[in-house]
C-alpha cells in the first residue's frame, strides 16, 4: 500500500499537504495546495512548513490563501489495501514433502544464488 506523501523537510515526519514550487527567472517561491503527483524540483511540506516558509532576500513568495488539506484516498489506495489484505489472509504455501526412498546424503543442495556444499569424508 502508498504510503501518504511526507514533508520535504528534514526530520519532519508530518504528512504533506502542500507543494512548492521555485520559479527561478522570476525569482519566485509558490506554496499552493498539494500537487497530485510528486514531481521533480518540487518539494512537498506540512501545514505549519508552508505557512511559516520564507524566501532569499530579493525574491516574492506567493502563498496559497486557502486551508491545506490532506488529499482524500484515491481509488489507487482503496485497491492497493485490498489486494494487501487478501494478500495477508491467503495461507502460506506449504513446502514440498522430501522425498525419502530418493534422497542422497551427500548431494549437493542449491537455493537461490547459494550452493551447499557438502563436507569430504
Amino acid at each position: 500500500m502508498r504510503s501518504p506523501r511526507r514533508c520535504s523537510r528534514n526530520g519532519c515526519p508530518r504528512q504533506a499537504v502542500a507543494t512548492l514550487t521555485y520559479v527561478y527567472n522570476e525569482s519566485t517561491a509558490v506554496v499552493g495546495p498539494l500537487a497530485a503527483f510528486a514531481e521533480p524540483h518540487t518539494y512537498d511540506l506540512c501545514e505549519p512548513h508552508a505557512r511559516s516558509l520564507t524566501a532569499p532576500r530579493g525574491w516574492d513568495v506567493v502563498r496559497h490563501e486557502g486551508e491545506f488539506e490532506p488529499p482524500p484516498p484515491t481509488t489507487d489506495d482503496l485497491v492497493a489495501l485490498a489486494e494487501a489484505v487478501r494478500e495477508a489472509a491467503r495461507p502460506a504455501p506449504r513446502p514440498p514433502e522430501p522425498d525419502q526412498h530418493h534422497e542422497n546424503p551427500h548431494q549437493t543442495g542449491r537455493r537461490g544464488h547459494l550452493r551447499v556444499i557438502p563436507p569430504n569424508h
